[in-house]
C-alpha cells in the first residue's frame, strides 16, 4: 500500500513507514484563518457602526434585519477564513478547515452562552453562527480543493 499525504511529491512516504509530522505549519494555517476572520469581521463591524447601519456597543440591541446582515457577512468570512486554512494547511486541507470551523463553533457557543441574557439582539443570531460554522468550513475547504485540483 502506498501512503500519500497532501498533494506534494515531497510528502510521500514509503509503504509501512510512519510520517513524522510537524505541528507548526498546521498551527500557522489555523492562526492565519483566525486572523483573517477577526480582521474582516471587526473591520466590517466598525464600518457598519460608523455608517450607522449597526448600533454601536451600548447603543441598544440589533434588530432582525441587522442581525441577518451580520450573520451573512460573518458566514461569508467563515468561508473565506476556512479557504485560507485549507490553502495553508501542510496536508489534509479539509480536516484542517473543519478543525478551524469546530474551534469557531466552540467560540460562537461560548459567546452565545455569555451574552444570552444581555438583550443584544434576537436569540436566533448567535444560534445561526453556531449552526453555520461547520458548513462554512466545509465550503471554504472544498472551494480551495477544487481550485487546487484545477492547477
Amino acid at each position: 500500500m502506498n501512503l500519500e499525504w497532501g498533494n506534494k511529491m515531497s510528502n510521500r512516504v514509503a509503504p509501512g513507514t510512519i510520517r513524522s509530522r510537524t505541528i507548526g505549519p498546521s498551527v500557522t494555517a489555523l492562526l492565519a484563518g483566525f486572523v483573517v476572520n477577526v480582521v474582516l469581521s471587526l473591520g466590517t463591524d466598525f464600518g457598519l457602526h460608523a455608517a450607522g447601519i449597526l448600533p454601536a456597543a451600548g447603543q441598544g440591541p440589533m434588530n432582525d434585519s441587522q442581525s441577518a446582515l451580520a450573520a451573512a457577512y460573518r458566514t461569508l468570512y467563515a468561508v473565506i477564513s476556512s479557504w485560507v486554512v485549507a490553502r495553508l494547511a501542510p496536508d489534509r486541507p479539509l480536516e484542517h478547515a473543519l478543525l478551524g470551523a469546530g474551534i469557531g463553533m466552540a467560540l460562537a457557543t461560548a459567546g452565545a452562552i455569555a451574552t444570552w441574557n444581555q438583550a443584544l439582539g434576537p436569540h436566533w443570531y448567535p444560534l445561526s453562527l453556531i449552526v453555520l460554522a461547520m458548513p462554512s468550513g466545509w465550503v471554504g475547504a472544498k472551494t480551495w480543493m477544487t481550485h487546487a485540483r484545477k492547477r
